[in-house]
This record gives structure tokens, sequence and C-alpha cells, in this order.
């Protein structure tokens, strides 16, 4: 068995999944999470700092990947058209991994502990968006705002497609986005368009 690189790191995040799903968070060690993967206790912790972290492994380069989704998106787009095309890239990565996604996100909806540093997250992704929208030239303000809500859309998206599969996240990234787009719209504009 694996002691340590990306398979002990893939077989403690699986493990962690299938404990967490059978008996609760709260009612997994660290040590079950290890044992059930074939290392050690100690191995567990060169790989997660805690238990909750299993949950979240890939943020850190979810924040990469969307700031450098943001710089490179191309020259004249709106900033809300900036943020699709940057959540369009983190959407791939959810769809690949939906086996793990959905599950997770069920887990961390049912523990208090999860949703609380799954919003700290969610914040130090957010302030990473706004900071590349800065990066672009939008000014402080706007870049928070449009970050903020871009993010609410794309959690929006996120939830409606673990509601409804049957679409592709990218499908339920733009309708989030079409719909944020309507709220702007004059209401007798809006009323027109339908």
């Amino acid at each position: 068995m694996p002691r340590s690189g990306a398979e002990a790191r893939r077989r403690l995040r699986q493990a962690a999944l299938e404990l967490y799903r059978e008996r609760g968070f709260d009612q997994t060690t660290a040590a079950e999470i290890a044992a059930r993967a074939g290392v050690n206790e100690r191995t567990f912790f060169r790989h997660f700092p805690d238990k909750r972290e299993v949950l979240f492994d890939g943020e850190a380069d979810l924040r990469t990947a969307l700031m450098r989704a943001v710089a490179e998106a191309p020259e004249g787009l709106e900033p809300f058209e900036v943020l699709l095309h940057a959540f369009r890239e983190s959407a791939r990565n959810l769809e690949n991994n939906r086996s793990f996604s959905e599950p997770r996100w069920k887990i961390i909806a049912v523990t208090p502990a999860l949703r609380e540093r799954e919003l700290a997250k969610h914040a130090w992704l957010t302030d990473a968006v706004a900071e590349a929208l800065r990066q672009r030239g939008l000014g402080d303000g706007l870049s928070d705002l449009a970050a903020r809500t871009g993010w609410a859309a794309y959690q929006h998206a996120v939830q409606a497609w673990m509601d409804d599969p049957a679409q592709s996240l990218t499908t339920h990234l733009e309708r989030a986005f079409d719909d944020l787009r309507a709220l702007t719209v004059p209401s007798g504009l809006a009323q027109a368009e339908s």
C-alpha cells in the first residue's frame, strides 16, 4: 500500500468520503480514515492538517486556476463575461470529479463545522477572483461586487447541477449568468423579452 504521493492522497480522500457517509463526519477520526486507506495516521497528517481538509483538497489549485482563467480571458469582455469564462474552466474539473463532488456536497450540507469551513474557503476564493479582476483594471469596489455576485451565481449553478445532473454544469452555469443579467434589465424590458 502506498504511504505517500498522489495515490495515498487519493485513497485518503476516498476513505474519508466513505466513512463520512457511513458514520458521519463527527463520528469519524483521522486514524480511522488512515486505516481504511491502508496507511498510518502519520501519513494522513502528512497530506492533510485535519479531517475537515480532506473534503477541501484542491482548493489552492482551484484558486490558482480561477485567477489564471480571469487573467487569460479575452480582452474586451464585460466583468460577468470574464467570470463566466473562468467558472466554465473550473466547471470541467467538477464535472470530471462528480463521483467525489456530489457526496462531498451532501456531507458538507449536513455538517455545521464543514459548512462554516466551506464559507471561509468560498470567501478566500472570492477574494482571489476579485483580485484577478482588479489586475485586469476593474476598480476595487466593482471587482469585489462582481466577484461576490459571480460566485453566488456559480454556487447557484452547482446546486442546480447537483439537483439536475441531466444537464451539464456549463448549461446550468450559463443559465445562472443569464438570470443574473436579467435581474439587471429594467422590468419593462425584461417582460418584453419574455
